[in-house]
């Protein structure tokens, strides 16, 4: 198979201030490639996305495009007008098919807005068809009805100033994937979404036919999407040729051929330097080269070490009591996110809450920390509860503030597992700021050295309960990394809202799922475990609802018969008898096609294909479930 290189990066250098985020950068991107950019926070990978999308220029080298190559970039803020619909945002185009598009889908709301009667709209709205049949617009169409549905786009005449974050990010994804660009380049696309859409975005982006790009902190998504990981460190771009795992295994040989290597070095060096100290006898004109080359190997610059961030923060004793919530509901106008809900949390919880975006998960630890009061029911907090609650928001940031200050105000010392107790600014050390860093203000830290000085400020405390909300948005992979040991030996109960997999596998025992309705249920287990009852469930219920609908069709059955054999005609028994097989036939197909039509991914050829299928059984159910209707009621 050939493989086309579409970009490539030639010597590219960039700088931050007077830091060096990489240097003589070359690499390149074949048509094929599904590249990981990993690395510290601050280490540049954003940074190496915008260079490479062209809307930042490096300070050295240059960065080639093939010509006729189409590229789109989804930054983690996408800009967007306040002013526009969701439909305009998501086919804004100045010309061209997505024109085309956002034209019908306006013209077609505005005929069923009018009760499908005017003249002149239904006539724009044929016109209109036949230029999308005539330009192949309807492959686009059908593409980007499934990606809607998926992303949970329901109201695309919404105005985007109406929007959460979170909504606006959807509605940036979804514009990038109708477009279909040769390059894909997205930054944290995972931020913001429930784990059911991450998972169907995943096998999206596998079945992808064109190059992508992307910065995530999603393991597991990097571990099944890509094919290669570049890698920022200490202002180099290693690639490995493979998926995460593949990364990590070649990423651990490494270190144990430099940690080898160290060793060696230093041995020589302790060799040279006894020798050098035997005197002057010993060293006679010949040893001249043999002295040169020993200071040259002391002189060697040691490689400078990675710098990794180190959680030793300790917890306060934590009595029997610690929180209780009895019958607690909430609601919202008409919505109800949380229904008479009682549960006693415990020392050793490990709990990881899950559900779609706006199904209360938040508004749960809202109330459990007091910022939103409960519409009924109660809940204590035992007296020897410290809690920490790492909210989305990290509300408790203050630009204005330098960093040192910022931590000081939660304590000026700190005692760490060991027992030692140490300043704020060693203890920022340890979070990987530096001297000069604690005395810059809030405001000039990236989005996640922010996220990381906030997680410090909530440990700072000693807290012996963990509200954790979110914690994997924005924070880099290492950080994660050394949260969860850090969480392997947390002595108090931990309450985890995320939708990253990874981490919740790594974390949690017990699963919430806030299933619709104000309705909490309980899974025992990590998140792999609930996916396994899940699935479990959903073919059972499958399974029992096709024994039922048998049951039912075959009551029919024999109910038209007996009436049909009275006041039917003999055709029209028949005809009856023949919907009564028909009719469940045609849903077998419907299903199959609706499942091929899912699992389609970005096949646009056969996704038509199915979406034209599907309308037609759809529309050969509706007339054989009306003539069946008509008949069973002439017989009754």
């Amino acid at each position: 198979m050939n493989f086309m290189n579409i970009l490539s990066l030639e010597n590219v250098s960039k700088n931050y201030g007077i830091k060096p985020l990489f240097e003589n950068v070359t690499i390149g991107l074949e048509d094929t490639d599904k590249i990981g950019i990993i690395g510290a926070n601050g280490s540049g990978k954003t940074t190496l996305l915008r260079v490479i999308a062209g809307t930042e220029t490096p300070d050295a080298g240059r960065v080639v495009r093939t010509q006729g190559k189409t590229l789109a970039y989804l930054s983690q803020n996408p800009p967007i007008d306040e002013n526009a619909t969701v439909l305009e945002m998501i086919f804004s185009s100045s010309g061209g098919v997505m024109k085309l598009l956002r034209d019908y889908e306006t013209a077609c709301h505005d005929l069923a807005a009018g009760g499908g009667t005017d003249a002149k709209l239904l006539e724009l709205v044929f016109q209109l068809q036949h230029e999308l049949e005539a330009s192949g617009g309807w492959e686009i169409e059908t593409n980007a009805h499934i990606i809607l549905d998926k992303l949970g786009i329901r109201d695309t005449f919404a105005q985007m100033k109406t929007l959460s974050g979170g909504q606006r990010k959807r509605v940036a994804l979804a514009h990038e994937l109708i477009t279909k660009p040769d390059i894909l380049i997205l930054d944290e696309p995972t931020n913001h979404l429930d784990a059911d859409t991450i998972e169907w975005l995943e096998d999206y982006l596998r079945r992808y036919a064109g190059a992508l790009l992307l910065v995530t902190h999603d393991r597991y998504f990097l571990d099944r999407v890509t094919n290669r990981i570049f890698e920022i460190d200490r202002g180099a771009v290693q690639n490995f040729n493979g998926n995460y795992a593949y990364y990590l295994e070649k990423k651990e040989e490494q270190e144990m051929l430099r940690a080898t290597e160290g060793h060696k070095r230093e041995q020589l060096i302790k060799k040279e330097l006894a020798w050098l100290r035997t005197g002057a006898k010993a060293r006679t004109r010949k040893s001249k080269s043999r002295i040169n080359a020993a200071y040259d190997l002391m002189a060697q610059p040691k490689e400078r070490a990675k710098a990794e961030i180190d959680i030793a923060i300790g917890s306060k004793r934590l009595g029997s009591k610690i929180i209780e919530m009895r019958d607690v509901s909430k609601s919202y106008d008409e919505r109800k996110l949380i229904d008479d809900f009682t549960y006693l949390l415990k020392r050793d919880d490990r709990i990881g809450i899950i559900g779609a975006n706006g199904a209360g998960k938040t508004t749960l630890l809202e109330i459990i920390t007091n910022r939103i009061k409960p519409d009924g029911g109660e809940i204590e907090i035992g007296q020897t509860v410290q809690i920490g609650y790492y909210d989305q928001e990290s509300r408790a940031l203050n630009d204005e503030q330098r960093v040192i200050e910022y931590i000081r105000e939660v304590a000026e010392y700190v005692t760490i597992i060991d027992g030692t107790r140490i300043t704020a600014g060693q203890m920022l050390e340890k979070f990987l700021f530096s001297p000069a860093a604690q005395y810059s203000v809030v405001g000039n830290l990236s989005g996640g050295e922010r996220r990381r000085l906030y997680l410090l400020r909530i440990l700072m405390s000693s807290p012996n309960v963990l509200l954790l909300d979110e914690p994997t948005n924005d924070l880099d992979i290492p950080t994660l990394i050394a949260l969860e040991e850090y969480l392997d030996d947390f002595s108090g109960a931990l309450v985890a809202v995320s939708h990253d997999r990874y981490f919740l596998d790594r974390t949690v025992d017990t699963i919430f799922k806030f299933e619709g309705a104000g309705k909490i249920r309980e899974y025992p287990g990590d998140y792999s475990a609930y996916l396994e009852i899940a699935e479990r469930e959903e073919a059972e219920n499958k399974e029992a609802e096709t024994r039922a609908s048998q049951r039912a069709q075959n009551s029919v059955s024999v109910k038209a018969e007996t009436s049909a054999s009275k006041k039917l005609s003999f055709k029209e028994k028949r005809e009856l008898e023949m919907l009564e097989m028909q009719i469940p036939e045609t849903e077998k197909r419907l299903a199959r096609t609706e499942e091929q039509l899912n699992l389609s991914g970005s096949d646009a050829g056969k996704v038509n294909e199915l979406f034209v299928e599907q309308q037609k059984l759809n529309l050969q159910l509706e007339q054989a479930l009306e003539r069946w209707t008509e008949l069973a009621e002439k017989a009754d």
